[in-house]
């Protein structure tokens, strides 16, 4: 058990220092920040132990708080770091939506067109959000036939819908995770359960082409229908 331990523990931190990394190369400042909290917090615990006698207590308080805020902070500039390099990446809002966390069911690509602009669809106790990748005159068209697609089976369901952007009334993908989780929740488990076995019946665009998984390949032609 002690090798297994000790064989893990070089994997952790090499990994944290590869995140630490890719971070700074994005967020040149989070080495700063960082510490900044994390000297912070413990000075305010240590201050405040002073003050009713009982440094010590306080002390080992706030190093631990400190080091709690430290791994907080960092962990979400790691993330919005992440996310700002997938911006502007055919799929980028897939790879997002498919680490929103529990609870939420991701399908990319349930609509593309020609020029490649893409919908995916993520479900979740906020109902049903169609997250739309590419021209913003374009995808209103996709958005809309896909809505009225599900409606046929899903019509007393919520629906929102996105398109990933940096314009007025878009959502950049650094915001893409924190506007879904923020989204009300009104469907119970069961009843998300119950919408996503209903719109698997529909199938997706992947599943439904005669073409191989993975990057969608460079000219490629999409069917008329579309």
């Amino acid at each position: 058990m002690a090798r297994k331990e000790t064989s893990e523990n070089p994997g952790r931190l090499k990994q944290i220092a590869l995140t630490y990394k890719m971070t700074k190369k994005v967020d040149s400042k989070v080495g700063l920040v960082v510490a900044a909290v994390g000297i912070v917090t413990f000075g305010v615990l240590l201050a405040i132990g002073f003050w009713i006698d009982h440094p010590i207590y306080l002390g080992i308080l706030g190093f631990l708080l400190a080091f709690l805020a430290m791994a907080i902070v960092f962990g979400r500039r790691a993330e919005h770091a992440a996310f700002g390099q997938l911006e502007g990446q055919p799929g980028a809002a897939a790879a997002v939506l498919e680490n929103v966390g529990r609870g939420w069911t991701t399908t990319p690509a349930v609509a593309m067109n020609r020029s490649q602009d893409v919908v995916h669809r993520a479900v979740g106790k906020a109902g049903i959000v169609l997250v739309a990748e590419g021209n913003p005159n374009r995808v209103k068209s996709l958005l809309a036939a896909e809505k009225k697609r599900m409606a046929r089976i899903v019509a007393d369901v919520p629906v929102h819908d996105i398109v990933v952007g940096e314009a007025e009334g878009q959502v950049p993908i650094k915001k893409l995770r924190t506007t879904l989780l923020k989204l009300p929740r009104v469907l119970p488990g069961a009843q998300v359960t119950i919408v996503n076995d209903r719109l698997r019946a529909l199938g997706d665009l992947m599943s439904n082409m005669p073409i191989p998984k993975g990057p969608m390949p460079k000219g490629m032609r999409m069917p008329k229908g579309r």
